[in-house]
């Protein structure tokens, strides 16, 4: 989807507003005007809408600032930064001690809820619209019920319990709405990627590429299914994904994360950003992620040369198998070349072993800022062969998945046995093994600290890894069983009295 091409979030996000509350933003709306009243008439209408949802992800509330903290939260990274209060929202997620006003709590709460908003507008709207092709209602619907299904696995991963919305709000006195329990949050997350499933075409053409697919849906449900613990759904739905979605490998792990590349081969969705748009701003078009995780001071990026957040650490460095292709790709170590010359530190601000987050570095982009236009995955293939494996355990299937990612990993062909690095049947602890894996296939994607909690490892590996630290003279928090949840805000609790927070809050 060429995101660049669609305005409308800026005056949807007034519209959805007005729409929700069932209010009237003029007696009579004017012509010239978009208003409630002359919108939701025509297939532009419904597109548009349907953009505006996809809008939110590429802003401070998911990809440009909050999730960033699930890594940090976990054992791949640390906050990083200039010290002090610089960045002290990561700060507090990497001590755990989180305030119920922490930016990144709050940004992913206020942000989720918007999106789900105005994609329940959408499902409200777009079905009486009848200036469209009915192809196109159908994938809008389909479009929208994926994007409230992403937003909530979120919501009830990061926080537990939330308020369930399916359709917007007839007045204010709706809003207020107490938690719902999470079973059943879980149980809308399922209804709506099956709907979507139905109403999603496979794939898609021209500027339209980057938006929601069939196997984006289903490869998000087999994802939701192993976090709920249905490992047998989970293994079917990511079958239907390996086998009949088209999609491959790229044969070299860098490729993911090349600009060329993106909506490739490997995709089965990403965030789509643009660069141009924007300077000094997580809520426009482009991703911040190049120069906020760059090495501090380093020259390679336009602004002071990147501010190196997100830091790796140590053990989570040290802990590559020898000829890991994904090393490189994924870390700046001490002596890395830098292009236009240069190399990397043996320490640096904020990294005083010397390392820094490499996969979402492009380089200067033209002469702006916060602007890279690295898409960022939410869902890749790769991920796909890894929940099957998790699902169906050391089966000849699933040493078949997870075999397929390691021999990726080192270079090799994705279907000549390697016994050098292949998995078998006698492989011990055979879970940990796919979670391991999962944390270096998908380090800095944002996910590690919902793979931890899902398997009730967030406190024993986390207290593993302080004792660790300490050892190196790092000192770092040790979370507790109320850090298995983020704090409900504090601006959402005073503004609705139903709410209650969370335990330790």
């Amino acid at each position: 989807m060429n995101i660049s091409k669609y305005t409308c979030g800026a005056f949807l996000l007034s519209l959805g507003l007005v729409a929700g509350c069932g209010e009237k933003f003029l007696e009579e709306a004017p012509s010239d005007q978009i208003t409630d009243a002359n919108f939701y008439k025509t297939e532009s209408d419904a597109i548009q809408a349907v953009t505006a949802v996809y809008s939110e992800l590429t802003k401070e509330g998911q990809y440009n600032l909050a999730l960033w903290g699930m890594d940090i939260m976990a054992d791949v990274s640390t906050s990083g930064g200039g010290g002090g209060s610089d960045g002290i929202e990561y700060s507090q997620l990497d001590n755990y001690n989180i305030p119920a006003n922490n930016t990144v709590a709050t940004r992913l709460w206020q942000g989720s809820f918007l999106s789900i908003q105005r994609a329940n507008i959408v499902l409200q709207k777009v079905p009486a619209i009848t200036a469209i092709d009915p192809v196109i209602k159908k994938r809008c619907l389909g479009e929208a019920q994926f994007l409230r299904a992403k937003f909530y696995f979120d919501l009830v991963r990061v926080y537990g319990d939330v308020p369930l919305f399916t359709t917007p709000p007839a007045n204010v006195a709706e809003v207020k709405r107490p938690r719902t329990p999470a079973a059943e949050i879980y149980k809308q997350i399922e209804q709506d990627l099956t709907d979507a499933i139905g109403n999603l075409p496979p794939t898609y053409t021209g500027n339209d590429i980057g938006r929601a697919t069939k196997w984006a849906a289903t490869g998000l449900l087999a994802k939701v299914y192993l976090t709920e613990g249905k490992k047998t759904e989970a293994a079917q739905r990511a079958r239907e994904v390996i086998n009949n979605s088209g999609k491959s490998l790229w044969p070299n792990y860098a490729d993911n994360f090349k600009v060329a590349n993106e909506n490739g081969q490997e995709s089965l969705f990403e965030v789509q950003y643009v660069n141009g748009r924007n300077q000094y701003d997580r809520n426009s078009l482009g991703f911040a992620g190049n120069e906020f995780f760059a090495p501090r001071g380093s020259g390679l990026t336009p602004a002071g040369g990147g501010y190196g957040f997100n830091i790796p650490e140590p053990d989570f460095v040290n802990g590559y198998e020898v000829g890991d292709t994904r090393k490189a790709v994924t870390v700046w170590v001490p002596g890395d070349a830098y292009p236009g010359g240069g190399s990397q530190p043996a320490n640096l601000p904020g990294s005083p072993f010397g390392y820094n987050c490499k996969k979402w570095f492009v380089g200067k982009v033209n002469t702006n800022i916060w602007d890279s236009p690295l898409n960022v995955p939410v869902l890749r293939l790769a991920e796909v062969y890894l929940i099957l494996a998790e699902a169906v355990g050391p089966t000849p299937e699933g040493l078949d998945a997870i075999n397929t990612v390691r021999r990726r990993a080192f270079g090799l062909s994705l279907t000549a046995p390697s016994p050098a690095h292949d998995l078998t049947a006698s492989t011990p602890n055979f879970t940990d093994a796919v979670l391991r894996e999962r944390l270096y296939e998908l380090a800095f994607e944002f996910d590690r600290w919902f793979d931890l909690k899902r398997t009730d490892k967030l406190i024993p590996v986390m207290t593993a890894q302080a004792a660790y630290l300490r050892g190196v003279g790092i000192t770092r928090g040790v979370p507790t069983a109320t850090n298995l949840v983020l704090p409900i805000p504090q601006s959402e609790l005073d503004a609705n009295p139903s709410l209650v927070q969370n335990p330790g809050y």
